[in-house]
């Protein structure tokens, strides 16, 4: 099973209204403030801010690459990710426990965004097309 996220593939304009909406009703209600993390995807690199702050993110994601990029966040433990017996890919099925979200492959020159409920710990943002995350696509995220 691929995990989706509750916002696929939106304009600019959609998206911004999916954050100006997530900033008065986070995830519990109540007027929770939501957070926005900006990532960039090109070809094999994810730059994103390195920490975060726990509770309700709305990870931005633009696809500068001349190809499509997905992204995955994913907790990590001391161990290394699994990877698939392809040896080129992380088995993702292994790691939905310890997944949060992920936005399918988006083109290149899209925007996106995907919203999750960050607790304390270490996060891994990667991108797991074939060849991309062994590539170097993926960055760490501490949340505090």
């Amino acid at each position: 099973m691929r995990l989706t996220s509750r916002v696929a593939r939106l304009s600019a304009p959609a998206i911004a209204l999916v954050i100006a909406v997530g900033c008065g009703a986070g995830d519990g209600g109540g007027g929770e403030h939501t957070a926005t993390i900006h990532v960039t995807e090109r070809d094999f690199r994810i730059d994103a801010p390195h920490t975060a702050s726990a509770g309700a993110v709305t990870f931005t994601v633009r696809n500068r690459g001349p190809v499509a990029h997905e992204l995955i966040v994913v907790r990590r433990s001391n161990a290394g990710l699994p990877l698939r017996e392809d040896g080129t890919t992380v088995d993702e099925e292994a790691l939905e426990p310890v997944t949060p979200g992920a936005l399918e492959p988006g083109d290149a020159g899209t925007v996106r965004a995907l919203r999750v409920r960050l607790a304390p710990g270490r996060y891994e943002l990667l991108c797991n097309m074939s060849g991309h995350y062994l590539g170097g696509m993926h960055t760490d995220l501490v949340v505090r």
